[in-house]
Order: structure tokens, then C-alpha cells, then sequence
């Protein structure tokens, strides 16, 4: 899952979501017979923190930041903060104006699949 979610990987941001997916399909398919509930919820919070350092690290320039920021629904005050913050991507992929922004439901309609009900699904089936 780390070398799917480098920060310095090149392609498409759906290229990416479609190996991750590939990736915890497998793994809930393979571990889904377990009881792991508290590390899928783990993992898919760390794999959405991941996810939304790689899209800010893409939007490069302040004025890229800002301007998605605000198509995303973050008002004036809170993009300008948050577009000229000189914090680290890790850092600021955990700020709360960011997951205003790129919320799970947001990653989930880009493509990417929801681990806990891939999980559910997978368990209640057997």
C-alpha cells in the first residue's frame, strides 16, 4: 500500500486509485474470514490521509490550492490560510480545513472503494 501512495509517484490520480483498489480488494478477499474491523478502520483512515497529501502536494502553487480549495466549499478566510501554509504534506493533509474539503465521501466518488463495507460485505457473506 506505501508504494501505491508515494508521494513522487507520476499518473493519473484515478491510475493510483484503481491499484489501491485492486490492492484491499485482495487483502479483504484473502483476510476477510478474520475479525480485523479495527485494522480496516485504521488502514482507511491512514490510506485517506495518505490520498489527500497526494492531491496536495499536485495542487503545486498557491493559487492552485486556493482556487480548489474554494471549489470544494472552504470559505475566503480559511483557503487563504490554508493555500499559503508553509506545513509539511503530511502535516497538512491532517488540518481539518483540508478534510472539509477532500472528505471520504469525495475520495469514495473519485473512485476509490470503501474498505469497511468491501469488509462488511466480505463478512457477512460467509
Amino acid at each position: 500500500m506505501r508504494k501505491a501512495t508515494i508521494r513522487k509517484r507520476s499518473g493519473t490520480f484515478s491510475d493510483i486509485i484503481k491499484e489501491i483498489n485492486q490492492i484491499t480488494v485482495g487483502w479483504i478477499n484473502y483476510y476477510g474470514i478474520s475479525r480485523m474491523k479495527a485494522f480496516i478502520l485504521e488502514t482507511q483512515q491512514w490510506l485517506n490521509h495518505r490520498l489527500r497529501q497526494i492531491v496536495w502536494k499536485r495542487w503545486k502553487k498557491v493559487r492552485t490550492r486556493y482556487a480548489m480549495l474554494r471549489k470544494y466549499g472552504i470559505d475566503h478566510e480559511d483557503a487563504i490560510k490554508q493555500a499559503n501554509s508553509r506545513k509539511g504534506y503530511w502535516r497538512t493533509s491532517s488540518t481539518k480545513i483540508l478534510h472539509r474539503a477532500i472528505t471520504k465521501e469525495k475520495l469514495i466518488k473519485w473512485g476509490l472503494k470503501d474498505m469497511s463495507q468491501l469488509y462488511e460485505q466480505r463478512y457477512l457473506k460467509d
